[in-house]
């Protein structure tokens, strides 16, 4: 072989090398290219799925210092008129309001005597009344004993998750503030809410937390109840006023707050999922209103 023929046999086995590696290369960054394409696409159904919609909470905002004066603020921020003690819950816990919430129930105590409570659960909410509530104030705290989860009675249209959500919550018997300073000022009652008679607290109650079942014929019977117990100038409060989308559970609350905000001023305190009213202070009987 001469060595002409020898160079253009070394050229062209390079011009085959060099071209198989570039279809090679091509070929990597192609689907290279259409795996990020594929990527990019991905993430933009992701951020298009996270794109805002319309909200179905309609109940307006209000900041907390607009619903309760004890939130005003000074040239420093927030005042000492709003120091509580608090049991946070951090991630969460079984039913627990958030510690956003929870600050916001414990400041509404500091001026309650008496507070009602549907709804106990693990008694957090009762202790941080009763610690942060006055001396002489009581707190009386409503909930289905562990044996008594049968006399539930689920109305047509109530969710079946309302009735496991509340089964888990109906789960204790001793509670949070079970041995402390302050159980002396709590009263304990078992019971189905639907069966309970508020009679003897009918105009009385400053302070009441709606947070039993969240089914719709539990937050309706709730409600008519404790607007029968609210005094003049009295506050209620509910709680899982969330976007049913994302928590089914709470779809019977947002729907009866939705219809009971047609005739009754409600308010959603800052970012949170309560729901305030605050009777007038020459109101007569606001239940008749609802």
């Amino acid at each position: 072989m001469s060595l002409l023929t020898a160079a253009a046999l070394v050229c062209a086995l390079t011009t085959v090398f060099v071209l198989r590696h570039t279809v090679r290369y091509r070929r990597g960054w192609m689907r290279e290219a259409t795996a990020r394409t594929r990527e990019q696409e991905a993430h933009a159904r992701e951020l298009a799925a996270l794109a805002p919609v319309p909200s179905p909470l309609v109940i307006p905002s209000v900041t907390f210092e607009e619903f309760e004066p004890r939130f005003a603020r000074n040239e420093l921020g927030p005042t000492l008129a709003s120091e509580v003690r608090l049991v946070g819950v951090g991630d969460g816990a079984t039913g627990a309001t958030s510690d956003t919430e929870a600050i916001v129930l414990a400041v509404c105590a500091k001026d309650a005597h008496r507070l009602f409570e549907f709804g106990t659960s693990t008694g957090r909410t009762t202790y941080l009344w009763a610690r942060n509530s006055p001396p002489d104030a009581h707190v009386t705290t409503l909930t289905l004993a562990p044996d008594q989860v049968e006399a539930y009675q689920i109305a047509e249209g109530d969710s079946e998750g309302a009735l496991r959500y509340a089964a888990q919550e109906s789960a204790f018997t001793c509670f949070l503030y079970s041995g402390t300073d302050v159980e002396s000022k709590i009263t304990q009652l078992y019971g189905d809410s639907k069966a309970f008679d508020e009679g003897p607290y009918a105009g009385s109650c400053d302070l009441i937390f709606v947070d039993g079942s969240h089914a719709y014929s539990y937050v309706q019977s709730d409600t008519e109840k404790a607007l029968r117990m609210l005094r003049p100038g009295g506050v209620i409060l509910w709680h899982d006023y969330r976007d049913p989308s994302f928590e089914a559970a709470t779809i019977g609350v947002v729907e009866y707050l939705h219809r009971l905000s047609h005739s009754l001023p409600l308010v959603r305190l800052g970012s949170t999922s309560l729901v305030a009213y605050r009777a007038p202070a020459d109101a007569a009987d606001p239940a008749e209103e609802g």
